[in-house]
């Protein structure tokens, strides 16, 4: 389905709808059309998805050691949902850099019939593959922010638990202390 709906949002004309759009994709293409860019598409998909989470678990985890003037528990509601938001949208700029190549791939697969991952990379080359980054972080980083802002603000407001902030394990201070005084 990704195929078509790329079709129809760069080939004016393609069609006008899903439904419109699978039959004349087949037609043209048969069954490979709809998979040709299913390699790509994981490729932007998996680095994406790892990125938003651990990306955002991390900055959160810096903004509160670094940049918020006291510890999370101290915070208001609304602080840690500014916190939440500004981590969201640093991990959405993130997202954007490691998916962008295979995102640009995707979307010409799906424009040039008959193509392959590795024809159009080496058609666009590297700096072609860069093209349209700074929208795409906009774009991104705010999708991003949103999606965890409304995430946390779920919570928050039907008072659903949240993880503490991460602390490092007892045993392994106790660890660390007996390394310090000798034993």
């Amino acid at each position: 389905m990704e195929a078509v709906k790329v079709r129809i949002q760069t080939q004016p004309g393609f069609a006008n709808t899903l439904r419109e759009g699978l039959p004349k994709l087949y037609k043209e293409e048969g069954v490979w059309g709809f998979y040709k860019g299913i390699v790509p598409l994981w490729c932007r998909q998996i680095p994406y998805t790892m990125m938003k989470f651990a990306c955002f678990e991390r900055t959160v985890e810096a903004l509160y050691k670094y940049v918020v003037p006291k510890p999370r528990a101290e915070c208001t509601k609304s602080e840690q949902l500014v916190v939440t938001f500004v981590a969201g949208y640093i991990a959405g700029v993130f997202c954007a850099i490691v998916s962008h190549p295979a995102d640009t791939i995707v979307s010409k697969l799906n424009q040039q019939k008959g193509s392959t991952f590795v024809e159009v990379g080496k058609k666009l080359g590297f700096w072609g593959m860069w093209k349209g980054l700074v929208p795409r972080i906009i774009m991104i980083g705010t999708l991003t922010a949103l999606q965890w802002f409304i995430y946390d603000g779920v919570k928050v407001y039907f008072r659903l638990p949240r993880p503490p902030p991460p602390e490092m394990p007892e045993s392994l201070k106790r660890k660390l202390e007996a390394e310090k005084s000798g034993h």
